[in-house]
């Protein structure tokens, strides 16, 4: 809509000027996509507010807009009231209405825009720093980057250009709230789009990512052209490419993880720098059990198992690390375990235990109709020995917090006895004073 000249605010405001109010409204119906009626309505709601504040709250008013011809009809208690008491009243008010249906439609304007950017990265200018957020320009609007959806141990500072994917966009009042993060994984996804030419072009696809911000990300990605190293060319000569991404992480790690649609490959492959020996797919649970030699395990396992953590997340099985010994012990006290269950036979725990059900947790959440299958169980048969399952888990449960418990009074008592064995050390000497 064309902005108000001073002439139509005259006009609205002065006096209700049938045709001035439908070109006023046929102007925003144009130019911002305002349904007409919307308008007429918000208008007669309007006036009927303003003219209650003359003749009370109380007062039956009833105002009307001809559609076509613009002309004001108003009703108080049933009785026509004068139009140009009405106009004189309703005027100002008519006017506000059309200045903040104006906003509302560029605010919808900017939701519609900035909601169809919704994952995509943008750069952006801080234009001041609180406590809770960072605020960025992004020309039209100013968005917000809250703390939460920044790296763990970055900082910024005013007029500081910064890049961001939008997360959030949502109407509030008569203005548009725009959020932004850089904690989501697509923020890495559109930086290796901006960084790797064969990405943008879908040379090489990225076929799956599992982040923790700040600290590491795993990122698969294939390849279309054959004559193409997918890892290679994301990586970059000398690490140039990569290295680009990291310095916008705050030095995040990034791992390249080479895609197979095989989870026998990518598992392994999710794991380096670890060596896995063996992979066991346990279907049936969406587990996976991966062998690896004993001085393999720590790695395999990550820093407070952040890389099978995010391997995990990367592949879609829950990846249990293990080594052969382990998974040997595991297998002999699971099928002793599962044999004590009433109604379980030798030959039932062997074939559960086959399945990766290497616990009372595991068979407690067992569907029913898989291990009626397997056993040639009834239904009644099914739901006691879930039952069984379910309260051994609970007791193993309890029993694992008790030893976890006695194990941190150990360790205090321990500590303790350490302090008091060390020798007090001797006061300094008047000498070895600092002067």
């Amino acid at each position: 809509m064309a902005e108000f000249t001073g002439r139509s605010r005259r006009k609205v405001a002065g006096r209700m000027n049938p045709n001035e109010l439908l070109r006023i409204v046929d102007s925003l119906h144009r130019d911002k996509n305002i349904e007409t009626e919307v308008v007429f309505l918000a208008i007669e709601a309007a006036l009927a507010t303003a003219a209650r504040r003359q003749f009370g709250e109380e007062a039956d008013i009833a105002v009307q807009i001809d559609r076509g011809t613009g002309a004001l009809i108003a009703t108080l208690d049933g009785q026509s009231l004068d139009v140009e008491t009405i106009g004189r009243i309703g005027a100002q008010a008519a006017k506000q209405v059309i200045i903040q249906k104006n906003r509302e439609a560029e605010r919808d304007s900017l939701v519609e825009e900035f909601g169809g950017q919704i994952d995509d990265m943008v750069t952006g200018v801080v234009h001041r720093v609180e406590a809770s957020a960072s605020i960025v320009s992004l020309g039209v609007v100013e968005a917000i980057l809250p703390r939460s959806e920044q790296i763990p141990g970055e900082s910024f500072h005013v007029n500081e250009r910064i890049r961001a994917v939008i997360f959030e966009v949502k109407p509030q009042g008569s203005r548009v709230k725009v959020v932004l993060s850089r904690t989501r994984p697509s923020l890495v996804k559109r930086l290796f789009e901006q960084e790797i030419p064969e990405i943008s072009e879908n040379v090489i696809l990225i076929r799956a990512m599992s982040r923790e911000p700040g600290y590491r990300s795993k990122v698969a990605v294939s390849s279309n052209d054959q004559r193409i190293d997918c890892v290679g060319a994301c990586v970059g000569v000398r690490g140039n490419r990569i290295r680009n991404i990291v310095d916008e992480l705050s030095g995040e790690r990034i791992d390249i993880v080479r895609w197979s649609d095989d989870p026998q490959v990518l598992i392994p492959n999710a794991l380096q720098p670890a060596e896995v020996e063996q992979v066991l797919l346990c279907d049936m649970l969406g587990r996976a059990i991966v062998l690896v030699r004993e001085d393999q395990l720590s790695l395999a396992i990550g820093r407070r198992g952040q890389n099978v953590r995010l391997a995990s997340k990367l592949c879609g099985w829950d990846i249990e690390i293990m080594t052969a010994d382990e998974l040997e012990e595991q297998i002999d006290r699971a099928v002793v375990g599962f044999s004590e269950l009433d109604g379980v036979d030798e030959e039932l725990a062997a074939g559960l235990v086959e399945q990766g059900y290497l616990s009372y947790d595991d068979l407690s959440v067992i569907e029913p109709d898989d291990l009626m299958k397997m056993g040639g169980l009834t239904e009644e048969q099914v739901d006691h020995i879930v039952d069984q399952a379910e309260r051994a888990a609970e007791e193993a449960e309890r029993a694992a917090a008790e030893q976890r418990r006695r194990q941190k009074e150990q360790d205090q008592q321990q500590e303790k006895e350490q302090r008091e064995a060390e020798p007090d050390e001797p006061p300094e000497e008047p000498g070895d004073q600092p002067t």
